[in-house]
């Protein structure tokens, strides 16, 4: 088998705050933006890799879902428990410094982890927690 990741799916609670962080302050390209007002799907990506994408979505559109359930997600979403990403950088430092100057929430700031990584954590919008890793 030859399996890639495409595309993976994080909750939002605000559109254009999302586009702000993952746009404005990741650089990340907006690929797609489907939808009309605050039930909008965005679809986001690193500009060098056109074949993997994040898509923000908005967790109240699903019909699949109970009144419970999605009071639960958005509880889990004000905690920053229910959604993550995890990115990788060659330069961990530089990354860290650009995102936490640009006013993104900072979780961790860069540290060598007991399982081997070097990483830092920032927090979305929507609460999702978003690591990035140091890679060579």
């Amino acid at each position: 088998m030859n399996l890639t990741i495409h595309t993976s799916f994080l909750p939002h609670n605000d559109p254009d705050a999302s586009i702000a962080f993952y746009r404005d302050i990741l650089g990340f390209e907006i690929r797609n933006d489907v939808g009309h007002r605050e039930l909008r799907w965005i679809t986001v990506g690193p500009v060098d890799q056109p074949d993997t994408s994040i898509v923000l979505y908005p967790p109240d559109a699903d019909t699949g879902i109970t009144d419970d359930e999605r009071r639960a997600i958005k509880e889990m979403m004000a905690k920053g428990t229910f959604g993550n990403v995890l990115l990788a950088s060659t330069n961990l430092e530089v990354a860290f410094d650009s995102i936490a100057r640009a006013g993104a929430e900072v979780v961790q700031e860069p540290t060598d982890q007991p399982y081997g990584v070097r990483d830092c954590a920032f927090r979305d919008p929507a609460g999702n927690l978003v690591r990035i890793q140091q890679i060579d």
